[in-house]
């Protein structure tokens, strides 16, 4: 108990200072959406602390340090590529106009931090567990190469298609015509191979509610939706809705057969 609250104390306090640094950082630049970027490096952080500071099995935590070392950089490098030097995102300008920068600390920083703490808890948790049932950690492997494969190759061919000047309204090539969301539908797989990876010994199972909050978010808060919302009404937009499902991968609908 007593390393769970050193490991859990340390991760809270890392993701704060993350969060503190990173608010500082958009102030100046003006930008909310720097907190994109941080949003993986956090968990790499946490990751981190919970490898050094647990007392666990050691291969776990090192092994879960690597598959969210290597999520995590992978997204920030993404997120940074895509954000630098374009202006504030859309979804944050719309979310925060009007309001002062505190409110920005408030609503996003201060609830990102709380948010890589609890998605995190799987790390803590597995941080100070023994070993664990063997299969059950390979399952989760697997379920974060198929995490990994969704969200870097959806996020490749999305980047291809604005470098396309021929391009059409929406992206409705190679994953994207069997999912609207695969980079999403990835981060989800992603988070439940590594909730798998832990809960392979107990008590990692208890952290099945960090999952689950991070697939609210994907598909309902921060993620899925809000972006749908924002792209409700450009052209060609409904007849994408129409025959390709909104989250998990499916076959492309035929045409009289709306997707879910």
């Amino acid at each position: 108990m007593t390393a769970f609250v050193l490991v859990s104390g340390a991760s809270l306090a890392a993701a704060a200072l993350l969060m503190a640094v990173t608010a500082v950082i958009g102030h100046r630049l003006g930008k909310v959406s720097v907190v994109d970027t941080s949003w993986g490096l956090g968990f790499v952080l946490i990751a981190l602390v919970a490898a050094v500071l647990g007392d666990g099995a050691d291969w776990r935590r090192w092994l879960l340090f690597a598959l969210v070392g290597f999520w995590g950089l992978r997204l920030a490098w993404h997120m940074h590529r895509r954000n630098h030097g374009q202006p504030e995102d859309a979804r944050y300008a719309a979310m925060l106009e009007g309001q002062s920068y505190a409110v920005a600390v408030r609503r996003v920083f201060a609830t990102q931090g709380i948010a890589l703490w609890f998605v995190s808890l799987p790390l803590q948790v597995s941080a100070v567990a023994g070993s664990g049932v063997t299969w059950v950690v390979a399952v989760g492997v697997v379920l974060w190469l198929v995490g990994v494969f969704f969200e870097s190759v959806g996020d490749a061919q999305l980047a291809a298609y604005k470098r396309d000047p021929e391009r059409g309204p929406v992206m409705d090539r190679g994953l994207w015509a069997w999912t609207r969301h695969p980079n999403y539908f990835g981060d989800t797989c992603v988070w439940w191979g590594i909730f798998l990876v832990a809960a392979s010994a107990w008590p990692g199972v208890l952290t099945v509610l960090s999952p689950v909050a991070m697939t609210y978010f994907l598909v309902f808060a921060t993620g899925a939706r809000l972006l749908e919302k924002h792209m409700a009404g450009r052209p060609s937009w409904d007849d994408y809705v129409a025959r390709t499902s909104m989250f998990v991968p499916l076959p492309p609908r035929r045409p009289g057969r709306r997707a879910r």
